[in-house]
């Protein structure tokens, strides 16, 4: 499988960019490999975001989000590539993505990165 890349998200004009608004999306299937065990990660990722000038199209990120399934990568550097990617990619006003992975041993990791652009950007 290869490495996932902001180069398979689709993008659709924003069709009310003179408004901000927030999207909502819940991917309650994301799963990766943990790079120290091998054992298989899932997790909840919940972005919140405000379009700029583009809108992500939903399949091409469920395809971008399933190519991380056999990828050994920490919950931290997975939450943080995938908001890097998006933002790149798509250029939102602000955005926050959650990433809640089920317990493990005993403990379960809630990870949330955060991008605003800048009011000068604005």
């Amino acid at each position: 499988m290869a490495i996932p890349s902001n180069e398979m998200f689709e993008i659709f004009p924003n069709p009310a960019p003179q408004r901000d608004y927030t999207i909502e999306i819940v991917c309650p299937e994301f799963t990766s490999v943990c790079p120290k065990t091998g054992q298989p990660d899932f997790g909840t990722l919940t972005f919140q975001y405000i379009p700029d000038q583009w809108c992500i199209e939903l399949k091409s990120l469920k395809l971008y989000l399933q190519k991380f399934r056999n990828e050994g990568i920490f919950y931290e550097s997975a939450t943080n590539k995938i908001l890097d990617d998006f933002v790149c990619k798509i250029q939102p006003r602000e955005i926050a993505l959650t990433a809640s992975f089920t317990p493990r041993g005993g403990i379960s990791t809630v990870v949330t990165v955060k991008y605003a652009k800048s009011q000068i950007e604005k």
